[in-house]
This record gives C-alpha cells, structure tokens and sequence, in this order.
C-alpha cells in the first residue's frame, strides 16, 4: 500500500468534538506534527472529514 504524510497546520480550539477527536486518533496533536499513515479507507475518511485542518502529501 502507499503511504501519505499528514501534517496538522491548524488548531483544533473551536472545533467540533467529533474533530477534535479524529485528529487525536490521527496521531496528530501540535500544530506542524507530521504522521505516516497507510493509504487506506477509513485513513482517507478521517482525513476527509479534517481536511480544513491538515495538509496531505502522497509518497
């Protein structure tokens, strides 16, 4: 499978608890913290639904 970066560039301070939650089980706590994730659905998904909030980048 391939692997995308997430890097999170943006705070979490006002947002819902549903994507506050994603982003902690993304990994992703700091602001500029970047995780490997593989390429898969339910990795895709989350990251659908937090893309306000992150950036992605393919390997």
């Amino acid at each position: 499978m391939a692997k995308i970066k997430i890097t999170k560039v943006k705070s979490a301070i006002n947002r819902t608890q549903r994507q506050k939650r994603t982003l902690e089980a993304l990994g992703l706590k700091k602001i500029g913290q970047v995780v490997e994730h593989e390429d898969t659905p339910n990795i895709l998904g989350m990251v659908n639904k937090v893309k306000h909030l992150v950036s992605i980048e393919t390997k």
